[in-house]
């Protein structure tokens, strides 16, 4: 049986600050996916997921994302495309002043959660997910890199996301610890929301093969997807 498609992109080009970075890109990632996104530094890699969760807009070719066509989304609509998607960048971007409760709580307050037990039990139900529920209540600084990237996971999969966008989310990590990461990731896309992976490691992308998107000479070139 074919997954469903997530992400379908036709024709498009990538603006960043009016300079084309890609054109006629073409892709289809399916619900359930895990593909890794490489390039050289500068390709477009980062401009491309900037597109995905619409902080560049799409000005040329067609761009659907979880049910949103990026092409006719309203500046209004973007928080509501974003709680379809979670975002991992490399640096974890936490807040440092409260706990790793504090800032998934921060997550569900800014996304019209309201009902206190059911925030609770939803921050429960990630940390669990990402094995820290013992962390809860310390403060981004009293863990490793490895933990608060995985609270970094945890706030993203809080709203349920059909989609994973991670940004070199092992770039500051050692390799064990790395490891550990992608058999999280993995596992996220083995239970059906799809993950992309910008990454610079193929250390990594030979110890967990998946599908390989490349950007290469101003274009995406695209490895065979299994759904098809």
């Amino acid at each position: 049986m074919t997954a469903e498609p997530i992400i379908q992109l036709r024709s498009l080009s990538v603006f960043q600050r009016k300079n084309l970075v890609l054109s006629n890109v073409n892709l289809t990632i399916h619900k359930g996916e895990f593909a890794y996104l490489i390039g050289k530094t500068g390709s477009g890699k980062s401009s491309l997921l900037k597109t995905l969760y619409a902080e560049l807009p799409v000005l040329e070719g067609e761009a659907s994302v979880a049910g949103f066509n990026l092409k006719q989304l309203k500046q209004q609509d973007v928080p509501f495309l974003r709680r379809r998607l979670g975002i991992v960048f490399q640096d974890f971007q936490l807040l440092e002043d409260r706990t790793v409760h504090e800032n998934l709580l921060f997550v569900l307050k800014a996304t019209s959660w309201k009902d206190k037990k059911l925030m609770d039990q939803r921050i429960h139900e990630v940390l669990l997910q990402v094995d820290l529920v013992s962390r809860s209540f310390k403060m981004p600084h009293q863990l490793s890199g490895g933990e608060q990237q995985r609270v970094a996971i945890a706030r993203a999969l809080l709203n349920n996301p059909e989609v994973i966008l991670a940004d070199e989310p092992t770039g500051n990590l050692d390799p064990e610890t790395s490891n550990g990461i992608m058999r999280l990731l993995m596992t996220i896309s083995e239970n059906g929301q799809a993950v992309i992976m910008a990454t610079h490691n193929y250390n990594l992308i030979n110890k967990f093969p998946a599908r390989i998107i490349k950007c290469e000479e101003g274009t995406l070139v695209v490895s065979a997807n299994q759904f098809d």
